[in-house]
């Protein structure tokens, strides 16, 4: 009984920091590409895959899903006021620092071929997101049409790294376990393109 108590304190204490801080971070990741965001989401998917609620994984989903499109749909406002402006802005200068020459030559080929369905998959590949933000707003895009081909992005990668989540929740029994194998899960999926990638191109050098 005692147990069980405590359990549900527990649990309440956990939904009352963890989903706004879980909200505030992946936002802030979003404007700020250096919080690995897709870890805290598989993180936050690994405590509610153990917890007794039946709508804690739903929850975990909804909130990144929304804070990443909040924080996606901030960013290309403030990159579209950079480029309206003579001066440009910081956000905009940022942007242009973290996409690779090549990355964004290969981005705005794509956005010029298939226009908003390349923001779907610009979330789930890894690295991809700036240079295809950055290549829309190079190309003028309308913030009405970034949002519509931005919404399912949100969803699919919000997902995706839940699944991560669950599964790495499921293969352990203690949480913390969970998120160990969790981040570890995501640290393999953002790395293992960029590896074969310089692989290839070493490759193609010699």
């Amino acid at each position: 009984m005692i147990d069980a108590v405590v359990g549900q304190v527990s649990e309440s204490t956990q939904h009352a920091v963890g989903y706004p801080a879980l909200f505030l971070l992946v936002a802030l990741g979003a404007l700020v590409p250096v919080i690995p965001t897709g870890a805290i989401v598989s993180s936050a998917a690994v405590v509610a895959f153990h917890q007794t609620s039946p709508g804690a994984l739903l929850v975990v989903f909804v909130l990144a899903a929304g804070a990443a499109f909040v924080g996606d749909v901030a960013l290309y406002w403030l990159g579209r006021r950079g480029v309206h402006s003579k001066n440009g802005s910081r956000w905009l200068e940022a942007l242009r620092a973290r996409a690779a020459p090549d990355r964004l030559e290969q981005a705005r080929a794509k956005v010029e071929e298939h226009r908003v369905s390349v923001l779907v998959l610009s979330r789930l590949v890894p690295a991809g997101r700036i240079p295809v933000m950055l290549a829309c707003l190079l190309a003028r895009m309308p913030l009405r049409r970034f949002v519509r081909g931005n919404l399912p992005a949100c969803l699919a990668w919000a997902l995706t790294y839940q699944l991560i989540g669950v599964l790495g929740g499921s293969l352990f029994a203690s949480p913390w376990q969970g998120v160990l194998a969790a981040v570890v899960l995501t640290v393999l999926v953002g790395a293992v393109p960029s590896v074969w990638r310089r692989w290839r191109t070493a490759r193609s050098h010699t």
